[in-house]
C-alpha cells in the first residue's frame, strides 16, 4: 500500500473477524527498538477514557478486542504483533489508531525497513505498508482500522510526531501522568482471596529499567460532574487491578526430611511411555488453559482465537474416510454465538510430527469448518522452514491455519504470568505453578528443544579433520538446530528475568531466511564457529555467544560503550569496581579506534591495577570495553549434563548472572514528566 490509501478488509479475505497486525523494523546495530501502542477512538476522534490507550504496561483489553502480543524474531530483525478481535470492539468505537514510539532521544530514521503488515485469522498476509519518510520523528502512526457501515477498512497513514508519544497521545485526548504510579502487586503468599479491582487504567511500571514514567502514561479520569476530593500528598491512587504472583522467597517446608514429596495436582511418577506422556501433557495443558483465561489468551490470541468462553477436550473421535481420527485435543471458544475451533496435535520427548497425521487433521478441519490446527512439540519452528509440509486445497473457500507452539514457549508464558506480571487471583497462580512444575519435571517429556540432530557428530568430525566442504547439507542442519537452540535460550532467560530477550539477526534488508542460513552454513565450514547475539532489555549492550567447534570452547561476551563524560582512568576504575563479584577469569578488553587493538587482561590481574586497561598512547580514543568468559562446551548432541545444549544454556545463564547484572543499566528510557517528554 502507499501512504493515504485504504482498503476494505472483506475485499482481501473472508476471515477478518480477527486480524493480526505486525509492526516491524530493522536495526543496523541490533540494539534499536520501539514500543507499540493502540488507541481506540470514538466519533469525536478522541479516546472515551484513558483505558482506551494500550501500551506495554496496559497490553490487554478486558473485552479481548485488543491484545499486545509482544515481539517475535524475524529473519532480519523483530516484529511487534497485536491481535484485534474486531467482532468484540465496542460499537461506539469508530477508529483504531496503531502507532509506535522511540525513546531517549532516538528517531525512526535510525531504523530500516519500517513497516506494518496485516494478516487474517488464518495467518495469511493481506497487506503491507512501508513507512519511508519518518527520519526525524520519535513517534509514528503506522495505520488505522476504521468502520464504514458494517465493515472494517484499513488506511495507511505514516504520520510522524517529533514530540514523541506524548504529543501523539495528547492529540487523541489521553492525559499524561507526571508521577510514577504506586505499587499495586501482591504475592501468592499474601493473597487471601480474589484480587480487588481498583480504578480503571493501565498497570503500574514495575521493572527497574522502567522506573522513569512513560512519556504518556494515562491517569484515570473522573466522571463528569464528580467533585475531586482533596488528596493527601503521600497517597497515590491505584491505577490497575492488583496482581497475584509467586512469592520472592520460598517458605520453609513442614516436611520432616527431603524424602517427603509434596502432593502435586499433576503427578508425573506414573508416566511410563511416550503415549502416556503425550496424553497427560495434553490434558494438563488444556485443562489449565480452560481455567486461566490470562494464560489461554497468551497462547491463542496470536492464532486468531477470539476472547470468549473456552472449553477444551481430549481424545475426540472425528470421522475421516474409513476410520475415524483422534486428535490429541480440541480447543473451542464461543463469542457472540460463534465458535472458533482448533485441533491440537502434541508430541513429547524427541518425537517428531508426522506429516500424514497433520495433513489428515488439516483436511478434517477444512471439511468441518474449523479455524486452525495447532501442533505442540519440543521443537522450535523457524521462519520460512515449516516443521511439516502439508498441502492446502486452495479451491476451498474455508481456510485452515496451521500454527506451532513449543513446550518451551508454553513454560515461558506461564513463568511470565506467575513470576513477573501476575494473574487475576491466587487460584490461577497456583494452577500455573502446578503446570510449570509438571513441564519442568524430568519425566514429563516437555523439556523443549533437546537434540542437535544426526548431523551434529559428522559436522564436528568434518571440522576436526578439515573435510567439511561448503554446500554440505549437514552443515545447514546444524545451523538450523543452532538457531532453534538460541531461540529457546532466549525464552528460558526471558522467563527467569521477566524481560524481553530476543535473538539479533544481522542481515541485509529483505534477505530470505533460507539464504541467510545457507550463508551461515558456508561460514561454519570455513571457520568452524557458530555465532549468535541476544538483546536483553535493560542491559547496556548485546550479549554475544560463540561456539568454536575446532577448539571446543564457548565464548560469551558483551561490548559496553565508553561513557560520554569523565576520564579514561575513572572509567577503568569504575568498571573494575562494578565487577567486584564477577569471576576472576573474566577477560576484559579495551576497545579503541585503531587497528592495533587495546589492552586486555583477566579481571584477577586488573583488580589491583585498573590503569592497565588504558592504552599507552594517550592520544588513542577508547570507544568501549569488551567482557568475555570462556568455558568448555559439551560434545554430545543432546541435553544431558555433558551435552552441547546444556553447556550453551549454562554459559549464557552464568554470564548474565555473574557479569551482566553488575553493569550499569543504559540511560533511562522514559522521561519522568510531560515537559521532558515534549522536549524529547
Amino acid at each position: 500500500m502507499i501512504k493515504g490509501s485504504n482498503v476494505a478488509l472483506s475485499d482481501l479475505s473472508d476471515s477478518v473477524g480477527s486480524v493480526i497486525v505486525s509492526l516491524g523494523w530493522v536495526s543496523p546495530s541490533g540494539e534499536g527498538d520501539a514500543d507499540v501502542s493502540v488507541l481506540l477512538l470514538d466519533a469525536s476522534g478522541k479516546v472515551r477514557s484513558d483505558s482506551d490507550f494500550y501500551f506495554y504496561n496496559h497490553p490487554v483489553a478486558a473485552d479481548g478486542s485488543v491484545q499486545l502480543l509482544g515481539k517475535v524474531p524475524t529473519a532480519d530483525g523483530s516484529e511487534d504483533r497485536i491481535s484485534f478481535d474486531l467482532t468484540a470492539v465496542p460499537s461506539e468505537i469508530d477508529r483504531i489508531v496503531i502507532a509506535a514510539s522511540r525513546y531517549d532521544g532516538a528517531r525512526f530514521g535510525e531504523l530500516e525497513d519500517v513497516r506494518i503488515t496485516l494478516a487474517d485469522a488464518a495467518g495469511e498476509s493481506l497487506l503491507r505498508f512501508a513507512v519511508d519518510d519518518a527520519d526525524c520523528v520519535a513517534a509514528v502512526i503506522f495505520g488505522e482500522l476504521y468502520r464504514r457501515g458494517e465493515e472494517w477498512k484499513f488506511r495507511a497513514v505514516g504520520q510522524g510526531y517529533e514530540t514523541g508519544l506524548a504529543g501523539l497521545a495528547a492529540d487523541f485526548g489521553v492525559d499524561v501522568e507526571d508521577d510514577a504510579p504506586s505499587e499495586a502487586e501482591e504475592t501468592l503468599d499474601g493473597a487471601e482471596g480474589d484480587a480487588q479491582t481498583d480504578a480503571p487504567g493501565p498497570a503500574p511500571i514495575e521493572e527497574p529499567a522502567r522506573q522513569a514514567t512513560l512519556e504518556a502514561i494515562p491517569a484515570p479520569r473522573r466522571p463528569e460532574g464528580e467533585i475531586a476530593e482533596p488528596k493527601e500528598p503521600a497517597v497515590r491512587p491505584r491505577t490497575a487491578k492488583k496482581k497475584v504472583t509467586l512469592p520472592k522467597t520460598v517458605k520453609k517446608t513442614l516436611a520432616e526430611n527431603d524424602a517427603w514429596k509434596q502432593a502435586r495436582l499433576f503427578p508425573v511418577s506414573v508416566l511410563k511411555s511416550d503415549r502416556d506422556r503425550e496424553m497427560r501433557a495434553t490434558s494438563v495443558l488444556l485443562a489449565v488453559m480452560a481455567q486461566v483465561p490470562e494464560f489461554s489468551r497468551r497462547l491463542t490470541a496470536g492464532f486468531g482465537a477470539p476472547a470468549g468462553r473456552m472449553e477444551t477436550f481430549t481424545e475426540v473421535s472425528l470421522p475421516h474416510g474409513d476410520s475415524p481420527r483422534r486428535p490429541d485435543g480440541v480447543i473451542r471458544v464461543e463469542r457472540a454465538g460463534k465458535l472458533w475451533t482448533a485441533l491440537v496435535e502434541t508430541k513429547t520427548n524427541g518425537n517428531a510430527l508426522k506429516a500424514e497425521q497433520v495433513q489428515a487433521y488439516m483436511d478434517i478441519a477444512a471439511r468441518r469448518g474449523y479455524e486452525a490446527v495447532i501442533t505442540l512439540t519440543n521443537d522450535v519452528a523457524l521462519e520460512g522452514t515449516p516443521l511439516v509440509d502439508v498441502k492446502i486445497d486452495k479451491r476451498r473457500k474455508h481456510k485452515v491455519a496451521l500454527w506451532h507452539l513449543s513446550w518451551a514457549e508454553v513454560a515461558y508464558q506461564a513463568q511470565m504470568l506467575i513470576r513477573h506480571e501476575g494473574v487475576g487471583n491466587a487460584a490461577h497462580a497456583w494452577l500455573l505453578q502446578e503446570l510449570l512444575h509438571y513441564l519442568q519435571h524430568e519425566n514429563s517429556g516437555c523439556h523443549g528443544f533437546q537434540n542437535m540432530g544426526p548431523a551434529w557428530v559428522p559436522v564436528r568430525n568434518g571440522i576436526d579433520d578439515e573435510t567439511l566442504c561448503q554446500g554440505d547439507a549437514r552443515a545447514l542442519e546444524v545451523v538450523e538446530s543452532w538457531e532453534r537452540l538460541i531461540r529457546q535460550v532466549c525464552l528460558r532467560l526471558g522467563g527467569e528475568l521477566g524481560q524481553k530477550v530476543l535473538p539479533v539477526q544481522r542481515a541485509k534488508r529483505g534477505t530470505d531466511p533460507k539464504e541467510r542460513r545457507n550463508r551461515l552454513a558456508d561460514q561454519l565450514c570455513l571457520d568452524g564457529r557458530l555465532q549468535a547475539e541476544l538483546r536483553i532489555d535493560g542491559t547496556p549492550g548485546v550479549l554475544a555467544v560463540s561456539a568454536d567447534l575446532r577448539t571446543g570452547k564457548l565464548r560469551t561476551s558483551i561490548e559496553i560503550p565508553a561513557p560520554e563524560q569523565g576520564y579514561p582512568l575513572s572509567w577503568a576504575k569504575r568498571l573494575v569496581r562494578r565487577l567486584a563479584e564477577a569471576p576472576a577469569d573474566l577477560h576484559v578488553e579495551t576497545l579503541v579506534d585503531s587497528e592495533t587493538g587495546g589492552p586486555r587482561g583477566t579481571l584477577e590481574r586488573l583488580r589491583p591495577e585498573p590503569a592497565d586497561l588504558l592504552p599507552k598512547d594517550n592520544g588513542t580514543k577508547i570507544t568501549g570495553f569488551r567482557l568475555s568468559l570462556l568455558k568448555s562446551m559439551g560434545s554430545g548432541r543432546g541435553n544431558a549434563e555433558s551435552g552441547f545444549i546444556r553447556s550453551v544454556d549454562d554459559a549464557v545463564h552464568r554470564f548474565y548472572t555473574t557479569v551482566v547484572v553488575h553493569l550499569d543499566a543504559p540511560t533511562a528510557r522514559r522521561a519522568p514528566s510531560k515537559e521532558r517528554a515534549a522536549a524529547g
